[in-house]
Protein backbone atom coordinates (compact mmCIF):
# COMPACT_ATOMS: atom_id res chain seq x y z
CA UNK A 1 0.00 0.00 0.00
CA UNK A 2 0.97 3.43 -0.85
CA UNK A 3 1.91 5.36 2.27
CA UNK A 4 -0.15 8.77 2.88
CA UNK A 5 0.52 11.60 5.15
CA UNK A 6 -1.47 12.73 8.49
CA UNK A 7 -2.84 15.35 6.46
CA UNK A 8 -4.45 13.14 3.66
CA UNK A 9 -5.68 10.69 5.74
CA UNK A 10 -7.78 13.59 8.01
CA UNK A 11 -9.00 14.36 4.21
CA UNK A 12 -10.15 10.58 3.66
CA UNK A 13 -11.43 10.34 7.30
CA UNK A 14 -13.71 13.35 7.17
CA UNK A 15 -14.80 12.19 3.17
CA UNK A 16 -15.83 8.93 4.53
CA UNK A 17 -17.58 10.14 7.48
CA UNK A 18 -19.72 12.58 5.62
CA UNK A 19 -20.08 9.43 3.28
CA UNK A 20 -21.54 7.32 6.43
CA UNK A 21 -23.89 9.97 7.90
CA UNK A 22 -25.13 10.46 4.45
CA UNK A 23 -26.59 7.19 4.08
CA UNK A 24 -27.00 6.48 7.67
CA UNK A 25 -29.10 9.70 8.62
CA UNK A 26 -32.84 7.66 8.19
CA UNK A 27 -31.49 5.14 10.60
CA UNK A 28 -29.51 7.13 13.34
CA UNK A 29 -33.37 8.91 13.12
CA UNK A 30 -34.96 5.30 14.04
CA UNK A 31 -31.87 4.78 16.89
CA UNK A 32 -33.24 7.77 18.85
CA UNK A 33 -35.55 8.18 21.71
CA UNK A 34 -38.12 8.49 18.72
CA UNK A 35 -39.07 4.78 17.43
CA UNK A 36 -41.66 4.39 14.36
CA UNK A 37 -43.77 1.21 14.76
CA UNK A 38 -46.63 0.00 12.37
CA UNK A 39 -49.93 -0.76 14.12
CA UNK A 40 -51.65 -3.95 12.83
CA UNK A 41 -54.93 -2.50 12.29
CA UNK A 42 -53.27 -1.39 8.60
CA UNK A 43 -53.16 -4.85 7.41
CA UNK A 44 -56.95 -5.89 9.43
CA UNK A 45 -58.83 -6.96 6.27
CA UNK A 46 -61.01 -3.96 6.86
CA UNK A 47 -60.11 -1.22 5.13
CA UNK A 48 -58.92 -2.92 1.66
CA UNK A 49 -60.11 -5.36 -1.12
CA UNK A 50 -58.60 -8.71 0.08
CA UNK A 51 -58.00 -10.20 2.96
CA UNK A 52 -56.14 -9.72 6.72
CA UNK A 53 -52.23 -10.69 7.17
CA UNK A 54 -51.17 -12.62 9.98
CA UNK A 55 -49.76 -11.31 12.66
CA UNK A 56 -46.36 -12.58 11.40
CA UNK A 57 -47.22 -11.48 8.01
CA UNK A 58 -47.05 -8.11 9.71
CA UNK A 59 -43.91 -8.63 11.44
CA UNK A 60 -42.74 -9.29 8.67
CA UNK A 61 -43.83 -6.25 6.56
CA UNK A 62 -42.73 -3.50 9.89
CA UNK A 63 -39.38 -5.47 9.10
CA UNK A 64 -39.23 -5.17 5.09
CA UNK A 65 -40.17 -1.13 5.62
CA UNK A 66 -37.82 -0.01 8.39
CA UNK A 67 -40.38 0.03 11.51
CA UNK A 68 -38.99 -1.16 14.74
CA UNK A 69 -41.79 -2.64 16.24
CA UNK A 70 -45.23 -3.57 16.00
CA UNK A 71 -48.81 -2.44 18.06
CA UNK A 72 -51.36 -5.28 18.08
CA UNK A 73 -54.62 -4.62 17.65
CA UNK A 74 -56.76 -6.35 19.74
CA UNK A 75 -59.42 -7.45 17.91
CA UNK A 76 -60.30 -10.64 15.36
CA UNK A 77 -58.34 -11.64 13.27
CA UNK A 78 -55.35 -10.23 15.13
CA UNK A 79 -55.09 -10.21 18.65
CA UNK A 80 -58.35 -11.02 20.52
CA UNK A 81 -57.77 -12.62 23.71
CA UNK A 82 -59.84 -15.27 23.06
CA UNK A 83 -57.16 -16.64 20.02
CA UNK A 84 -54.06 -15.24 22.28
CA UNK A 85 -53.17 -17.67 25.25
CA UNK A 86 -49.68 -17.22 26.98
CA UNK A 87 -48.57 -20.22 24.52
CA UNK A 88 -49.49 -17.75 21.39
CA UNK A 89 -48.42 -14.44 22.87
CA UNK A 90 -45.08 -16.08 23.59
CA UNK A 91 -44.46 -17.92 20.24
CA UNK A 92 -45.27 -14.24 18.28
CA UNK A 93 -43.29 -12.50 20.78
CA UNK A 94 -39.90 -14.90 20.19
CA UNK A 95 -41.16 -14.45 16.17
CA UNK A 96 -40.85 -10.63 16.13
CA UNK A 97 -37.58 -10.85 18.23
CA UNK A 98 -36.24 -13.17 15.88
CA UNK A 99 -36.93 -10.51 13.45
CA UNK A 100 -35.47 -7.47 15.37
CA UNK A 101 -38.80 -6.01 15.60
CA UNK A 102 -40.79 -5.52 19.28
CA UNK A 103 -43.81 -5.72 20.34
CA UNK A 104 -44.57 -2.29 22.05
CA UNK A 105 -47.87 -1.72 22.61
CA UNK A 106 -51.76 -3.85 21.98
CA UNK A 107 -54.75 -1.94 20.99
CA UNK A 108 -58.05 -2.54 22.71
CA UNK A 109 -61.39 -1.48 21.33
CA UNK A 110 -63.03 -1.43 24.15
CA UNK A 111 -66.30 0.84 25.12
CA UNK A 112 -66.97 1.80 29.32
CA UNK A 113 -69.51 4.27 27.90
CA UNK A 114 -72.28 1.93 27.09
CA UNK A 115 -75.56 2.80 28.91
CA UNK A 116 -76.21 -1.60 29.35
CA UNK A 117 -74.45 -2.64 32.56
CA UNK A 118 -74.33 -6.01 31.18
CA UNK A 119 -72.42 -4.22 28.19
CA UNK A 120 -69.87 -2.31 30.30
CA UNK A 121 -69.02 -5.77 32.73
CA UNK A 122 -68.39 -7.46 29.65
CA UNK A 123 -65.85 -4.45 28.64
CA UNK A 124 -63.96 -4.62 31.57
CA UNK A 125 -63.78 -7.98 31.16
CA UNK A 126 -62.45 -7.89 27.68
CA UNK A 127 -59.68 -5.44 28.59
CA UNK A 128 -58.64 -7.13 31.70
CA UNK A 129 -57.85 -10.18 29.47
CA UNK A 130 -56.08 -7.94 27.02
CA UNK A 131 -54.03 -6.35 29.80
CA UNK A 132 -53.15 -9.91 30.94
CA UNK A 133 -52.56 -10.89 26.76
CA UNK A 134 -50.11 -7.24 27.18
CA UNK A 135 -48.39 -9.02 29.56
CA UNK A 136 -47.86 -12.13 27.80
CA UNK A 137 -46.45 -10.71 24.62
CA UNK A 138 -43.75 -8.68 26.73
CA UNK A 139 -45.66 -5.32 25.64
CA UNK A 140 -45.40 -2.55 27.79
CA UNK A 141 -48.61 -0.36 26.72
CA UNK A 142 -52.39 -1.19 25.87
CA UNK A 143 -54.44 1.47 24.08
CA UNK A 144 -57.33 2.00 25.53
CA UNK A 145 -60.70 4.40 25.04
CA UNK A 146 -63.28 5.62 26.67
CA UNK A 147 -66.18 5.12 24.58
CA UNK A 148 -65.88 3.33 21.40
CA UNK A 149 -69.04 2.89 18.75
CA UNK A 150 -67.07 0.27 16.55
CA UNK A 151 -67.08 -0.48 12.72
CA UNK A 152 -69.55 -2.22 10.48
CA UNK A 153 -68.45 -4.34 7.46
CA UNK A 154 -70.18 -3.62 4.27
CA UNK A 155 -71.25 -5.90 1.24
CA UNK A 156 -68.18 -5.32 -0.48
CA UNK A 157 -65.84 -6.17 2.37
CA UNK A 158 -64.46 -2.60 3.61
CA UNK A 159 -65.44 -1.47 6.70
CA UNK A 160 -67.23 1.60 7.74
CA UNK A 161 -67.75 3.72 10.97
CA UNK A 162 -71.30 5.97 9.76
CA UNK A 163 -73.83 2.62 11.14
CA UNK A 164 -72.26 1.93 14.33
CA UNK A 165 -71.73 5.76 15.34
CA UNK A 166 -75.30 6.07 14.56
CA UNK A 167 -76.26 3.10 17.19
CA UNK A 168 -73.88 5.04 19.78
CA UNK A 169 -75.63 7.97 19.47
CA UNK A 170 -79.34 6.77 19.66
CA UNK A 171 -78.49 4.63 23.04
CA UNK A 172 -76.87 7.49 24.50
CA UNK A 173 -79.34 10.31 23.86
CA UNK A 174 -81.21 10.01 26.94
CA UNK A 175 -78.11 10.52 29.17
CA UNK A 176 -76.54 13.72 30.19
CA UNK A 177 -72.75 13.09 29.66
CA UNK A 178 -71.55 13.45 33.03
CA UNK A 179 -73.73 10.03 33.38
CA UNK A 180 -71.43 8.49 30.51
CA UNK A 181 -68.55 10.03 31.99
CA UNK A 182 -69.32 8.63 35.29
CA UNK A 183 -69.67 5.02 33.73
CA UNK A 184 -66.62 5.54 31.84
CA UNK A 185 -64.35 6.93 35.32
CA UNK A 186 -65.70 3.57 36.65
CA UNK A 187 -64.83 1.09 33.97
CA UNK A 188 -61.28 2.76 33.96
CA UNK A 189 -60.88 2.63 37.47
CA UNK A 190 -61.23 -0.77 37.41
CA UNK A 191 -59.02 -1.54 34.72
CA UNK A 192 -56.24 0.82 36.45
CA UNK A 193 -56.18 -1.87 38.67
CA UNK A 194 -56.24 -5.09 36.58
CA UNK A 195 -52.91 -3.26 34.86
CA UNK A 196 -51.24 -2.12 38.04
CA UNK A 197 -51.49 -6.25 38.73
CA UNK A 198 -50.17 -7.15 35.76
CA UNK A 199 -47.28 -4.83 35.55
CA UNK A 200 -48.86 -3.00 32.80
CA UNK A 201 -49.31 0.69 31.92
CA UNK A 202 -52.92 2.07 30.12
CA UNK A 203 -52.17 4.63 27.09
CA UNK A 204 -55.78 6.69 27.41
CA UNK A 205 -55.82 7.54 23.53
CA UNK A 206 -57.17 11.26 22.63
CA UNK A 207 -60.55 9.70 21.17
CA UNK A 208 -64.21 10.63 20.34
CA UNK A 209 -66.77 10.31 21.03
CA UNK A 210 -66.74 10.83 24.60
CA UNK A 211 -63.48 12.59 24.56
CA UNK A 212 -63.66 15.74 22.68
CA UNK A 213 -60.06 16.56 22.79
CA UNK A 214 -56.85 16.17 25.01
CA UNK A 215 -58.22 18.59 28.04
CA UNK A 216 -60.88 14.90 28.37
CA UNK A 217 -57.59 12.81 28.28
CA UNK A 218 -55.85 14.77 31.25
CA UNK A 219 -58.90 15.37 33.13
CA UNK A 220 -60.11 11.13 33.24
CA UNK A 221 -56.06 10.47 34.18
CA UNK A 222 -56.39 12.74 37.12
CA UNK A 223 -59.90 11.59 38.29
CA UNK A 224 -58.66 7.66 38.09
CA UNK A 225 -55.37 8.92 39.71
CA UNK A 226 -53.24 5.80 38.93
CA UNK A 227 -50.04 5.18 38.01
CA UNK A 228 -50.84 3.13 35.47
CA UNK A 229 -53.33 5.02 33.34
CA UNK A 230 -51.34 7.48 31.07
CA UNK A 231 -51.58 9.22 27.78
CA UNK A 232 -51.77 7.96 23.97
CA UNK A 233 -51.90 11.92 22.44
CA UNK A 234 -52.54 11.60 18.52
CA UNK A 235 -52.19 15.01 16.49
CA UNK A 236 -53.97 14.15 13.65
CA UNK A 237 -57.64 13.14 16.35
CA UNK A 238 -57.25 16.42 17.53
CA UNK A 239 -60.17 17.95 15.84
CA UNK A 240 -59.36 22.20 15.25
CA UNK A 241 -55.91 21.72 15.82
CA UNK A 242 -52.92 23.82 14.34
CA UNK A 243 -49.31 23.44 14.12
CA UNK A 244 -49.05 25.62 17.59
CA UNK A 245 -51.95 24.28 19.24
CA UNK A 246 -50.19 20.66 18.86
CA UNK A 247 -46.87 21.84 20.18
CA UNK A 248 -48.63 23.65 23.22
CA UNK A 249 -50.58 20.35 23.68
CA UNK A 250 -47.73 17.69 23.34
CA UNK A 251 -45.61 19.97 25.92
CA UNK A 252 -49.04 20.22 28.44
CA UNK A 253 -49.11 16.65 28.40
CA UNK A 254 -45.61 15.72 29.03
CA UNK A 255 -44.31 13.03 30.83
CA UNK A 256 -47.63 10.98 30.72
CA UNK A 257 -47.49 11.00 27.13
CA UNK A 258 -46.59 7.35 26.34
CA UNK A 259 -47.57 6.31 23.08
CA UNK A 260 -48.81 7.76 19.94
CA UNK A 261 -49.55 7.56 16.20
CA UNK A 262 -50.00 9.58 12.82
CA UNK A 263 -52.16 7.93 9.69
CA UNK A 264 -52.03 10.27 6.50
CA UNK A 265 -51.90 8.98 3.02
CA UNK A 266 -48.41 9.75 0.80
CA UNK A 267 -47.94 9.99 -3.16
CA UNK A 268 -44.15 9.52 -3.97
CA UNK A 269 -41.94 12.06 -6.31
CA UNK A 270 -39.16 11.20 -7.13
CA UNK A 271 -38.43 8.37 -4.71
CA UNK A 272 -39.97 10.76 -1.58
CA UNK A 273 -42.98 10.51 0.05
CA UNK A 274 -45.27 13.20 0.07
CA UNK A 275 -48.10 14.08 2.54
CA UNK A 276 -51.79 14.50 1.25
CA UNK A 277 -53.11 15.67 4.38
CA UNK A 278 -51.54 18.04 6.57
CA UNK A 279 -51.71 15.95 9.83
CA UNK A 280 -48.95 18.65 11.88
CA UNK A 281 -46.30 15.56 12.28
CA UNK A 282 -44.00 17.95 12.12
CA UNK A 283 -45.36 20.09 14.85
CA UNK A 284 -45.65 16.69 17.01
CA UNK A 285 -42.74 15.28 16.45
CA UNK A 286 -40.52 18.56 17.05
CA UNK A 287 -42.56 18.83 20.82
CA UNK A 288 -41.86 15.10 21.66
CA UNK A 289 -38.32 15.91 21.38
CA UNK A 290 -38.58 18.80 23.52
CA UNK A 291 -40.67 17.00 26.07
CA UNK A 292 -38.08 13.76 25.94
CA UNK A 293 -40.02 11.34 24.86
CA UNK A 294 -38.80 8.43 24.53
CA UNK A 295 -41.22 5.89 22.65
CA UNK A 296 -43.23 4.90 19.39
CA UNK A 297 -45.03 6.82 16.80
CA UNK A 298 -47.16 3.88 15.39
CA UNK A 299 -48.51 4.22 11.93
CA UNK A 300 -52.27 3.39 11.16
CA UNK A 301 -54.29 2.90 7.77
CA UNK A 302 -57.91 2.88 9.55
CA UNK A 303 -60.14 4.57 6.96
CA UNK A 304 -61.34 3.11 3.49
CA UNK A 305 -58.99 3.05 0.90
CA UNK A 306 -60.23 4.90 -2.33
CA UNK A 307 -61.95 3.38 -5.07
CA UNK A 308 -59.82 1.98 -8.43
CA UNK A 309 -61.96 0.79 -11.40
CA UNK A 310 -65.53 0.73 -9.06
CA UNK A 311 -63.81 -1.37 -6.46
CA UNK A 312 -61.73 -0.88 -3.32
CA UNK A 313 -58.43 -0.39 -3.92
CA UNK A 314 -55.94 -3.92 -2.97
CA UNK A 315 -53.42 -4.33 -0.31
CA UNK A 316 -50.64 -3.28 -2.58
CA UNK A 317 -52.39 0.29 -1.48
CA UNK A 318 -51.76 -0.25 1.94
CA UNK A 319 -48.28 -1.51 0.95
CA UNK A 320 -47.32 1.35 -0.62
CA UNK A 321 -48.89 3.94 1.92
CA UNK A 322 -46.95 2.40 4.83
CA UNK A 323 -43.62 2.41 3.16
CA UNK A 324 -43.40 5.46 2.17
CA UNK A 325 -45.18 6.61 5.85
CA UNK A 326 -41.82 4.78 7.56
CA UNK A 327 -39.68 7.14 5.17
CA UNK A 328 -42.05 9.73 5.87
CA UNK A 329 -41.65 9.73 9.44
CA UNK A 330 -37.86 9.00 9.82
CA UNK A 331 -37.24 12.06 7.57
CA UNK A 332 -39.20 14.42 9.73
CA UNK A 333 -37.90 13.00 13.01
CA UNK A 334 -34.14 12.77 11.54
CA UNK A 335 -35.06 16.99 10.54
CA UNK A 336 -36.68 17.23 13.72
CA UNK A 337 -33.82 16.28 15.49
CA UNK A 338 -31.35 18.17 13.27
CA UNK A 339 -33.05 21.87 14.25
CA UNK A 340 -32.52 21.06 18.53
Amino acid sequence: MKPISRRDFGKRAAIATGVLAASSGLEAAQSADLKIGLYSITYLGAWYRGGALSLEEVVVRAKQFGYAGVEVDGKRPHGDPLDMPAKRCKELRKYAQDRGIEIYAVAANNDFSSPLPEAREAQVLYVRELIRMTADLGAKHLRVFLGWPGITIAPDGVARYEIAKAIWEASHKDFKEEQTWSWCRAGMQEAAKYAREAGVVLALQNHAPVIKSYHDVLRMVKEVDSPNLKVCFDARIEHGATAETIMAATREVGPLQVLSHYGSEYDEVNGQPVVKHDEFAQAQVRALIDIGYRGYLGFEFCHPVPMVNGQPAGIEYIDKNARLAAQFMKQTIAEASRRT
